[in-house]
C-alpha cells in the first residue's frame, strides 16, 4: 500500500511522515509529483500558516490538484487533511482576503473570534469529542495549533468537536475525505493510534 505525503513547501512534512511510520506506514512518498499521487493507495496533505499561502503552493504544482481530485474522487481513495491541510477542504478561507480552498467540503475557514480570558491561536492539548457516527475518530486529547477554525455549511460534515470558549470543528469528513483541525504528529499515543485507524480505512 503506497501512501502519497504532498510536499508543497508548507507542512510539517518531517514529523508527519515520521509519525505515519511509526503508525505502521510501509510504503510512505513524500512528493511534489502528481504523476506519484495518481499511483497512491492513501493520500496525506500536511499544512501549516496561512491559507492563501498554502493554497497559493498547492496550487503552483502543475497537475496536483487535478491529480489529488481524480484519486479522491473518482478512484475513492483516502484522505486526510491535516491542520491547514484540512482547512483547504473548504471553499474559501478569509485570512489575508477571500482565497478559494478545494471546495471538496461545504464551508469557510473563519478567524477564531477570542472569548474572555481566552488566547487566541487556540494552542496546545484539547480534547477532541467526536460525534456518534465519526469513523476513525476517538475521544481523548490531541495537540492543536491555529487561529483559523473551519465553519462548515452542513452539520453532517463535522465529526468531531473541541472546546476553546465555545465549540470550534476538530475533525470534518465526507465519504473517504476526512480533515483533523488537531495535528496527530504531535499528539503522541492519540496522534499515532489515529494514524493506525486511518492506514486501515476502508471508506
Amino acid at each position: 500500500m503506497s501512501l502519497a505525503l504532498i510536499d508543497y513547501g508548507a507542512g510539517n512534512l518531517h514529523s508527519v511522515h515520521n509519525a505515519l511510520k511509526a503508525a505502521g506506514a510501509s510504503d510512505v512518498v513524500v512528493t511534489a509529483e502528481p504523476e506519484v499521487v495518481a499511483k497512491a493507495d492513501r493520500i496525506v496533505l500536511p499544512g501549516v500558516g496561512a491559507f492563501a499561502h498554502c493554497f497559493e503552493a498547492l496550487s503552483a504544482i502543475e497537475g496536483m490538484i487535478e491529480a489529488m481530485e481524480r484519486k479522491v474522487h473518482s478512484d475513492g481513495i483516502p484522505f486526510l487533511g491535516i491542520c491547514v491541510g484540512m482547512q483547504l477542504l473548504a471553499d474559501a478561507g478569509v485570512e489575508h482576503g477571500t482565497t478559494q480552498g478545494l471546495g471538496w467540503i461545504k464551508g469557510t475557514v473563519r478567524a477564531i473570534e477570542p472569548a474572555a480570558g481566552l488566547k487566541v491561536p487556540h494552542m496546545g492539548w484539547n480534547d477532541v469529542t467526536p460525534k456518534t457516527r465519526a469513523p476513525l475518530l476517538e475521544s481523548g486529547e490531541a495537540y492543536f495549533l491555529h487561529g483559523y477554525h473551519f465553519d462548515a455549511e452542513n452539520e453532517a460534515n463535522v465529526l468531531a468537536t473541541t472546546d476553546h470558549g465555545g465549540l470550534l470543528v476538530a475533525a470534518v469528513g465526507q465519504g473517504n475525505i476526512l480533515g483533523v483541525q488537531f495535528h496527530p504528529e504531535k499528539s503522541q499515543a492519540y496522534g499515532i493510534n489515529f494514524l493506525k485507524r486511518f492506514l486501515e480505512w476502508r471508506p
